[in-house]
């Protein structure tokens, strides 16, 4: 029996960026998108056309009623957020998130005090 791993694709920042308005508010209408833009608006099309593209990469599904879709988010912002997080340690760090620590530590983007609550965090996650 094949086992097939589910691979999240990448999102570009436009896609992430309309995917936190479905994680936010819920399941939309494009229409509604269009709604959280300044003026000037992306044209409707545009923004269809992207929705279409997140369905398509397994980011949303939708739901008909009549002639229109409402969208709704079928990835987790917590999961994308995971998946993301893993693929920067993968392909940056070797998979090594001591790696990408001492890399923060190093940049000192990481405090001494942040650093001390991380080591209390993973004593507690093994307890």
């Amino acid at each position: 029996m094949i086992i097939k791993r589910k691979i999240m694709k990448t999102l570009t920042a436009k896609e992430e960026e309309i995917m936190g308005y479905f994680w936010e508010k819920g399941p939309l209408f494009v229409k509604q998108l269009l709604d959280f833009y300044d003026e000037p608006r992306p044209h409707f099309n545009t923004l269809s056309t992207i929705v279409r593209g997140l369905e398509e990469k397994g980011f949303l599904s939708h739901e008909a009623f009549g002639n229109t879709y409402q969208y709704y988010a079928v990835v987790s912002r917590d999961d994308f957020k995971k998946k993301t997080l893993k693929g920067v340690i993968s392909k940056y760090f070797n998979n090594s998130y001591l790696g990408a620590v001492s890399s923060l530590v190093k940049e000192e983007e990481i405090s001494l005090d942040e650093l001390k609550q991380l080591i209390r965090d993973v004593e507690k996650a093994h307890e």
